[in-house]
């Protein structure tokens, strides 16, 4: 039998072919999870502020719910390209934590045990951190969806943080709290008017309402970033002149959202205002150097925003160890 050999040309033909019978590729290229568990917090400062991410865990929805606005196929294929499920989308859940001073800010407090099973492991992963829950003194809701708020209280509905102050935008609140909300909305969305509903009267909380530019402590204020839903907010860490901006829900996918930014989601309240604050955070983020936090984006999700000409990329921190 004869022995065929391609020549470098024929090789290089074969490889530039391969992506068209390598479908789909992106399944192919991704990696498996660990045998044990991998930490579930990273840790950095911004100026003379103590930053934490903590991990509730992830969740995996059908990426059915993604640039909904954009032919489904052309999504897809994006999701492809960049080693991604077109199938079954993959979201972490990375929380916040600003040590300044005496205040230790949490911003959002995830699903607990009232949501999905993969998450609603805020609590435990504080610990593992050695991060006392009881000396939080601060919690900034963005928006009251399940993976952001249902876990603010236990399964004895006390508060999980009873000593902290807790604050949510106005806007958000007057929405979810409105009259008969329940009623209006389609049938499928009723169990998170509910779940909104009985996490912000919740007994033992006192709410602080907040608006754009309001400051929690000094360093850490809130800034309008609605579409995602009506109230929703963002909040904004500045110190000895760095800033990080935690987006909350504004941005979710730390790929879609960068390269086609006028795409929206199912999960959106109003497309096209969340197209509008995105391309406002974009803007301002890539222009002033200021670093990201994408609750949603691949763990720990800490960035920044780089803008070539009319199209924006996602470029993950640099992690750095301790001297």
């Amino acid at each position: 039998m004869t022995l065929l050999k391609p020549t470098r040309r024929e090789i290089l033909k074969l490889a530039a072919m391969a992506p068209a019978f390598a479908l789909p590729g992106a399944v192919r290229a991704q990696l498996g999870a660990p045998d044990t568990p991998n930490p579930a917090h990273f840790r950095f400062t911004l100026g003379d502020a103590r930053i934490t991410i903590l991990s509730d865990g992830f969740f995996s929805l059908p990426t059915e719910g993604l640039g909904v606005n954009a032919p489904r196929e052309e999504v897809q294929a994006f999701l492809e390209q960049h080693y991604l499920s077109p199938v079954d989308g993959y979201s972490h859940t990375n929380h916040l934590l600003v040590e300044s001073g005496d205040a230790k800010v949490l911003v959002d407090v995830g699903s607990g045990s009232r949501f999905l099973p993969t998450v609603g492991r805020l609590m435990t992963n504080m610990q593992n951190a050695g991060i006392d829950p009881s000396e939080i003194t601060h919690v900034v809701i963005t928006h009251a969806h399940p993976d952001h708020i249902w876990g603010i209280r236990d399964d004895f509905d006390e508060p999980l943080f009873p000593d902290a102050q807790y604050f949510i935008g106005q806007a958000e609140h007057d929405y979810w709290m409105q009259d008969d909300l329940v009623n209006q909305v389609p049938p499928e969305d009723q169990q998170f008017v509910l779940g909104a509903v009985n996490s912000i009267t919740a007994d033992g909380l006192e709410w602080t309402f907040v608006r754009n530019d309001d400051e929690i402590v000094p360093g850490v204020r809130v800034i309008d970033t609605p579409g995602h839903t009506p109230g929703h907010m963002s909040v904004v860490v500045e110190s000895g002149g760095k800033q990080l901006i935690a987006l909350g829900d504004s941005m979710s996918h730390a790929y879609t959202n960068f390269a086609h930014p006028d795409w929206y989601n199912g999960f959106d309240a109003d497309g096209e205002q969340t197209v509008a604050t995105r391309m406002r955070l974009l803007d301002m983020a890539a222009a002033d150097r200021i670093a990201i936090l994408g609750y949603h984006f691949p763990f720990p999700g800490v960035g920044h925003v780089l803008r070539q000409d009319d199209s924006y990329s996602f470029i993950p921190a640099l992690w750095q160890f301790t001297k």
